[in-house]
């Protein structure tokens, strides 16, 4: 028997979302979505789009032509 994963549990969701959308089973498409939400933990409503990401930052290199020194 092997190991079950989240990868594999959402690729399965993906298929019953597919085959969901196939057969016009609007209901069961957002079944599928939301099982996948709550399997990565997006379904808590809280926007904590901010606390897990760094936000925009500036690089400045400065280079010097060593043929001029």
């Amino acid at each position: 028997m092997t190991k079950l994963t989240i990868d594999d549990l959402i690729a399965e969701l993906d298929e019953a979302r597919h085959i969901a959308k196939e057969n016009g089973n609007p209901t069961a498409m957002i079944s599928a979505t939301m099982s996948k939400a709550k399997i990565c933990g997006l379904d808590s409503g809280i926007d904590d789009s901010n606390t897990n990401s760094i936000g925009a930052i500036k690089v400045s290199v400065q280079t010097i032509d060593a043929r001029k020194h």
